[in-house]
């Protein structure tokens, strides 16, 4: 079954071709149930409108999606709606996962160095019920509680593990990050994305 996939990306990447040969790989397969993917995600054509508009616009997007997609560039992580749409996506409850995409050739027909993982720049703590999260993020070396996600960056859900309960965990730890090159991402996306 194609899942409904939210695509979060530095514009950038769009200019050099790299975020469109993942999001649009679809196009070479024979239908989207074998691309295992319907593509939900937006362009920044909203920025300008303002913050408040923006952050209407990813929430709309996100909702309706099972699985978020960081398509990791070399920026990516340092980019505040990357961020923005990770935590809204962590707050929903989707599935996220990284696929770096500097290893493709862009439109100048070279590769990258990989970029930073985005994820080791953001986190999570739970309280000693394991009812409360916190949503955190790592801004010039000093973990801050992540303000941007409106209303609160503590939210309540169902009771997490024993395991979970009191500590913090970076997402880096968490979310699984492929390469689209060397880990062949054309055939595999499907199975990164079930």
């Amino acid at each position: 079954m194609a899942k409904r996939i939210y695509f979060c990306f530095h514009y950038k990447d769009v200019v050099d071709f790299r975020a469109n040969v993942v999001r649009n790989h679809w196009t070479m397969k024979p239908d989207r149930e074998s691309a295992g993917f319907f593509d939900a995600s937006l362009w920044e054509s909203a920025r300008k409108t303002g913050p408040t508009a923006v952050k209407r616009l990813i929430n709309g997007g996100i909702e309706g999606t099972t699985v978020t997609c960081v398509l990791i560039g070399s920026q990516t992580y340092s980019r505040p709606w990357v961020r923005y749409e990770v935590m809204r996506s962590v707050r929903k409850g989707n599935k996220i996962i990284g696929v770096h995409i500097n290893s493709i050739r862009g439109k100048d027909k070279q590769t990258k160095e990989l970029g930073p993982n985005p994820f080791r720049y953001l986190g999570i703590t739970f309280s000693e019920s394991g009812i409360t999260r916190t949503l955190w993020e790592l801004n010039d070396g000093k973990w801050e509680e992540y303000e941007e996600i409106g209303g609160s960056p503590s939210y309540q859900g169902d009771a997490a593990s024993s395991q979970y309960r009191g500590k913090g965990f970076n997402f880096g730890n968490w979310y699984p990050v492929y390469d689209w090159v060397a880990d062949d991402g054309y055939d595999n996306f499907s199975d990164w994305v079930a």
